[in-house]
């Protein structure tokens, strides 16, 4: 009896390890091919199920390969079934908080050699992950796994379960949908996000002062908001645009907020800084929590203002 269950506990002791070696890398793989933190979880658990259930005929150290292929279908089948869901108003990737070493969307060093365009740091910013929108999911694919990861052509058509032509055309088609990213690339420099908490201390500063001259100081003549609260709260069913525009929105917001206790701190989000607001007592189809981020043009004027509002979103957000 005592040798069975040593046999027994020697698998599962090897499945912890691996399991405790390969998910932070798998989770952010997940987490950029599908947008939120809630995916990516159900991606990386239902890989090790699967593993679980109907482990391969490989040995250990090619199991870590297996389970990147196994999620990042699986993570291809979850976008696929999101994009056909009907959304009340705008989408917006789901946030994560971290940078560096501790970021929970980090993913593992490449190999020596691999040509990489992106960084794991940009690859998990706000900006890359709403550029990323414009991919098919395979397309979406392609490009993480070798613009980011530094996969071959052929690695890369290994994990799709496609010729090594037609991965090259996925990646080539998703470099040409990525140019205008291109073009303005968000890199989470120390320097850019010590812009970014100056901006946005300024912005809540001026918006709880009321000072609606001020906040159009901050802002760019065509600044631009997009808001998502998943149809639960008060919210833009639409972009919007304009200087005045936009600063009236979020002083009216503000306003309407101000009974329910406002509480407003500077967190690092996906690399960057953004103000996570919390009301202290419920306010009347207000969202109790906000993340307010944005991304500033060349002369440090905001152009563009994201509110996340939605819940499951900000789930993965630690509570103020």
């Amino acid at each position: 009896m005592a040798t069975d269950a040593a046999t027994d506990a020697a698998p599962a002791q090897a499945l912890d390890a691996l399991f405790r070696a390969e998910r932070r890398a798998l989770w952010g793989l997940a987490y950029r091919l599908t947008g939120t933190a809630e995916d990516a979880d159900d991606v990386v658990q239902e890989a090790f199920a699967r593993l679980v259930a109907g482990p391969p005929a490989l040995p250990t150290a090619a199991l870590g390969r297996w389970l990147a292929r196994v999620a990042t279908n699986l993570a291809i089948d979850a976008l696929r079934r999101r994009r056909r869901r009907a959304y009340a108003g705008p989408w917006l990737p789901g946030p994560v908080e971290g940078e560096g070493a501790d970021d929970p969307a980090g993913l593992p060093d490449p190999a020596p050699g691999a040509e990489l365009r992106y960084g794991a740091a940009e690859s998990a910013t706000y900006a890359f992950l709403v550029a990323l929108e414009a991919l098919t999911p395979r397309q979406r694919a392609a490009l993480l796994l070798r613009d980011v990861l530094g996969h071959s052509a052929r690695e890369t058509a290994d994990v799709l379960g496609t010729s090594e032509g037609g991965a090259r055309i996925l990646h080539l088609r998703a470099r040409r949908a990525l140019a205008a990213y291109d073009a303005a690339r968000c890199v989470p420099t120390p320097e850019l996000r010590a812009r970014h908490r100056e901006a946005l201390e300024n912005l809540l500063a001026r918006l709880l002062a009321r000072d609606a001259a001020g906040v159009e100081a901050l802002l760019a003549e065509s600044v631009r908001t997009v808001t998502d609260a998943a149809g639960e709260f008060t919210a833009l069913a639409t972009p919007l645009e304009g200087r005045t525009r936009v600063a009236r929105f979020y002083l009216a917001a503000a306003q309407h907020r101000e009974a329910g206790g406002v509480r407003a701190e500077i967190r690092t989000v996906n690399g960057l800084p953004a103000a996570l607001v919390t009301l202290a007592r419920p306010v009347r189809r207000q969202a109790p929590r906000t993340l307010l981020r944005c991304e500033l043009d060349g002369s440090g004027r905001i152009q563009l203002v994201q509110a996340i509002l939605a819940p499951r979103k900000l789930a993965a957000l630690r509570p103020a």
